[in-house]
């Protein structure tokens, strides 16, 4: 039988600051998916009780917004170049489809944080930084600064939206059976109930993902650049 350890010869435990607990947050996730990344489980990672995070990060979405700030550090930004000063490789609006992408594939890795992030709010210096180079991107474009400020967030938030869905297909494991009948029902529908389903039956689903985001990301910009916000 063990010899019960004193308390007094155990090694102290390091100092809980916020940056650790997010640390420790994040290899979590990575290790075991944003689903068992809770104030319970991070606290037992942490060997500390779930009342001591609280002091940190007051609840689990706010927790989950902290991860999602961490992780938009490794978003592309250089894919911007000097945003703003047409010293990129590239038209702003490639520079800024560059950037989106990189974008949705830092939350297309983690299905769960892509999920996550359609209710998140991170406001860290990633979050900043990234919001920094899409509005460099949108003055270089022409764009006025309100549609500018609006417009920022319908492009994250259709990023956002196709790195959740396609994350959530990869995991799915009956997503291209899914997609079969869903083909299968489009070119079957009827000509006299569905006349215009039937005639794009092909359309519907045509176009790699690369070209739907790209299509997608001139869509909104052109809807940006002519669309001036009514206040």
């Amino acid at each position: 039988m063990p010899t019960p350890q004193s308390r007094r010869e155990r090694p102290a435990k390091p100092a809980l600051t916020r940056e650790g607990i997010v640390d420790t947050a994040v290899a979590l996730m990575e290790r075991e998916g944003l689903q068992r990344v809770t104030m319970r489980r991070l606290a037992q990672a942490l060997d500390t009780g779930p009342a001591s995070l609280y002091v940190y990060v007051a609840n689990t979405a706010e927790l989950h917004a902290a991860i999602l700030e961490r992780l938009l550090g490794r978003v592309d930004l250089a894919a911007a170049g000097s945003a703003g000063s047409g010293e990129g490789n590239g038209d702003w609006r490639e520079r800024l489809d560059a950037v989106l992408a990189s974008y949705e594939e830092v939350l297309f890795a983690h299905p769960a944080l892509a999920h996550a992030a359609l209710t998140a709010r991170p406001a860290g210096d990633n979050y900043l930084a990234l919001l920094e180079v899409l509005l460099g991107l949108l003055a270089e474009g022409g764009v006025p600064d309100l549609q500018a400020a609006w417009g920022v967030d319908i492009l994250l938030q259709s990023a956002t939206a196709s790195a959740a869905e396609h994350s959530a297909r990869r995991e799915d494991s009956h997503a291209e059976a899914d997609w079969d009948r869903l083909r299968t029902a489009l070119a079957g529908a009827s000509p006299e109930v569905h006349p215009h389903v039937r005639a794009q039956a092909d359309n519907l689903v045509s176009g790699t993902p690369v070209e739907r985001r790209r299509w997608s990301v001139d869509m909104l910009l052109n809807g940006i650049l002519a669309t001036r916000p009514t206040r």
